[in-house]
Order: structure tokens, then C-alpha cells, then sequence
């Protein structure tokens, strides 16, 4: 069963309250003792999905609500959790604190699922235990959420910005590339991603140089230009990019006017998303290494070509990572439940801690010390193909799980 917060998108919920006169409501709500996991009856199972659904990066949240009722209608289908049907309510993530609360003290979830923000994510994380509840992360990738800031309540399923980033600095430091700088935005995600990229490249060959001419646009930015001169006069060999979502187009079309692909090559983090390379198209440089968190191509298993084809079949477009990462999340979740025979919050922990998958993107394992999947990274070069209007990945890299995740003993992760 699939549920939208009353009003939305159009109106959204707060907004209604604030004009009825009953904004109070939230606080008081935030002030109250979370109710206990709807267990042992017959009532749904709900979860709360918590996305970006509107604003410049509301393709990335459409994608993961598209995953999720794909997932929704496979486990009902199959007798729902213990038994009973699930309910997903989807809200506008906005203030994560503020929607989980509602969520948790309005709506009674029994699990929250979701966050595409890393700064929302940060947020988000060190509240979980007053609320009681698992959050499956599905896309926020600041590493420190499963790092200083971990706690029991928070698992990821996706990659993290520390695997990509190693992942890509395999890819990088194999170029006869010396001097480096970077784009990214400015803030938790951006400067994380560039930090961690340093690392690795650093550990892999020590003579590479990082330039203190970078650019960090605010999230959100329009205009790319006096970044894409800072990138140009920066003496760079090469270009990091963290760009990600509409930002990145936005960034790729202004710099394909100044001709950047031309003289440098820029690895783009996440330039594989399906949500970029539908929207440029034609526009996306060929050629360039770009990352992403799921390649609808890979891997050639039985699993992975069946998800493409019934995500196809429902929403005629190929999956992003964010469709398959919430996809995923939600089967996890839903997985764990059943085999603890019950929701309540320490019973789905212990069942979620260590457990495997077999995803489209291959197998995930929930390491049981940090809660971080582990699961391969996927690299590739753009290239055009005669059969879809969007550039593809050829070749593909893949980066497996194990080599590109630090040890728990680095991440600071004490659970």
C-alpha cells in the first residue's frame, strides 16, 4: 500500500497546519515519547521513506520512490511482513529531523528508510536513538554516518563516498596524470569526496600533486562560469569532479561552451547516474571516466536483468542507482523483519547486522561493525551507442567491495 503526505507535493502537510492555525502540533509531537513498533497485530506495517522530492534534485527521489514501489509491490505480493500488508509514507526529506519525528510520533512507522543528502544524513543520524527506529540509508554517502557518527539504529545499503572515491583513485593513478584539482559542492559530501580521493591516491602513488586552486559551488549553483576559470588557469593535469544531480549538468553544458573536456580530463564521480545522462544526452562528454552506484548493465546475472526488465516494464526508463539502491533498501528491511518474525527495533538490528543479499547490483553484505554495505563499485567510460539516447558505459571497471572499503578501525565507527 503506497502513501503520500496529505497535500503533497502540491501543498505539503506543514504548510496546511501552519495556515489551519496548528503548527504547534509538530512540537508538541517532538516532545513526545516514541510509540512502540506496531507489532503482533493486524494493522500495516509502515515505513516512512524520506527523499529529495522536489527542487533541482527531485529526479534522484522520484527514481528512489520508483524503486521502492517496485519493491512494495513484490512483498506484499508475497505475504507482505510476517503476514501483514506494508505501507510506505513518503515525505520530502526538508528537515530530516523534523520529518522523521512526524513520522515516528504522527504516523508511527515502524522503520524510516531513505536520506539523498549527506549534510540532511549528519543531521538525521545522532537523533535516531530517541526515536528508536532503523533508518536504511539508501544514497547519502558521507562516510561518517557510518564512521564517528554511527550508531545501532543506522545501516546504509549503498556505496559510501569513501568507496567511490578509492575506487576511482584505482582508475586515476593507472593515467599519466600528476597535478590535480577538483570541483565539487560545497559542502559535507564536496569537500569529503576530495579528501578522500587525496588518500587514496596518495597511498597509491605518493608523487601525485593536489592544487590549492579548487572550486566548491554551493549546492545548488546556476552559474558554473568563474568556477570553470578557476578550473582552467589552475596548471592542472586533471580534474576531480563530485558534481552530482543538476548540478552537474548544468556544470557540464557551461564548461562544454569553454571547451574543458577538450583540454582536460575530468573524472566525474557520479557522472554515470542515470538522472545526468538522460538529461544531457548528446551533451555528455565522451570518453571520460565517470562513477556511479549501480550500472543498470552490470552485473550480467539473472537477478540484475530481471529487476531492468520489470523496472522497465512498469516506469519505461532503465533504473538509476537511486531506484535500485532504494529498492534494495526496502527488501532488506522487509527481509530482516520476516526473519526476526517481528518489527520491533533490537529484533530487526541483530537480523539486519551481517546479513547478505543478492541485489541487481550484485551481493551486499551489512558489515555487522559499522553497519556499511559492502559491494562492488562501478567505474566506466562514456561512450556513445546507436542504442539508446544516452551515452552508456564502455568499458566498465568494477572495483570489488572488499578493496575500496576501509576497515573498521579506520572509520572510527564504535558501535
Amino acid at each position: 500500500m503506497l502513501k503520500f503526505n496529505s497535500f503533497y507535493p502540491r501543498y505539503p502537510r506543514r504548510k496546511f497546519l501552519k495556515h489551519l492555525g496548528l503548527a504547534g502540533v509538530g512540537i508538541l509531537a517532538a516532545c513526545s515519547t516514541p510509540a512502540n513498533n506496531t507489532t503482533d497485530n493486524n494493522q500495516p506495517v509502515k515505513i516512512g521513506a524520506m527523499y529529495l522530492l522536489t527542487g533541482g534534485f527531485a529526479t534522484y527521489g522520484e527514481f528512489a520512490r520508483d524503486g521502492i514501489n517496485l519493491a512494495l509491490t513484490e512483498i506484499n505480493t508475497n505475504g507482505g511482513i510476517n503476514g501483514r500488508t506494508v505501507e510506505v509514507i513518503f515525505e520530502h526529506e526538508g528537515d530530516p529531523v523534523q520529518t522523521a519525528r512526524r513520522l515516528v510520533l504522527e504516523e508511527n512507522v515502524d522503520f524510516l528508510i531513505g536520506i539523498d543528502s549527506s549534510g540532511n544524513a549528519e543531521a538525521l543520524v545522532p537523533t535516531l536513538p530517541e526515536l528508536d527506529r532503523v533508518l536504511m540509508v539508501t544514497h547519502a554517502a558521507t562516510p561518517k554516518i557510518t564512521g564517528e557518527l554511527c550508531n545501532k539504529y543506522i545501516f546504509r545499503c549503498s556505496i559510501n563516498g569513501a568507496q567511490n572515491a578509492t575506487a576511482g583513485a584505482d582508475i586515476a593513478t593507472k593515467a599519466p596524470y600528476l597535478k590535480w584539482t577538483t570541483i565539487g559542492p560545497d559542502y559535507a559530501f564536496g569537500h569529503q569526496s576530495w579528501d578522500f580521493f587525496q588518500k587514496a591516491v596518495q597511498q597509491r602513488q605518493p608523487d601525485i600533486k593536489f592544487l590549492d586552486k579548487t572550486a566548491f559551488p554551493t549546492l545548488g549553483a546556476e552559474d558554473y562560469n568563474s568556477f570553470i576559470t578557476t578550473l582552467t588557469e589552475s596548471n592542472a593535469d586533471a580534474i576531480w569532479c563530485s558534481l552530482w544531480g543538476n548540478d552537474l549538468v548544468n556544470f557540464v553544458r557551461q564548461a562544454n561552451k569553454f571547451g574543458l573536456f577538450a583540454k582536460f580530463p575530468v573524472y566525474m564521480e557520479l557522472g554515470a547516474a542515470m538522472e545526468v545522462l538522460t538529461a544531457l544526452g548528446a551533451e555528455m562528454p565522451i570518453a571520460q571516466w565517470v562513477g556511479t552506484r549501480y550500472w543498470w548493465q552490470t552485473p550480467d546475472t539473472e537477478i540484475n536483468r530481471n529487476f531492468v526488465q520489470k523496472f522497465r516494464d512498469r516506469y519505461n526508463s532503465y533504473p538509476s542507482y537511486n531506484a535500485q539502491n532504494a529498492y534494495v533498501g526496502l527488501h532488506l528491511l522487509a527481509a530482516a523483519a520476516n526473519d526476526a518474525k517481528t518489527t520491533k527495533t533490537e529484533a530487526v538490528i541483530q537480523a539486519l547486522e551481517g546479513r547478505e543479499y543478492e541485489a541487481p547490483m550484485g551481493k551486499v553484505t551489512i558489515r555487522a561493525t559499522d553497519h556499511q554495505a559492502i559491494v562492488d563499485v562501478t567505474w566506466g567510460k562514456t561512450a556513445n551507442s546507436t542504442d539508446y539516447e544516452f551515452p552508456i558505459l564502455d568499458p566498465i571497471q568494477i572495483a570489488p567491495g572488499n578493496s575500496v572499503t576501509r576497515p573498521v578501525n579506520a572509520t572510527s565507527c564504535q558501535l
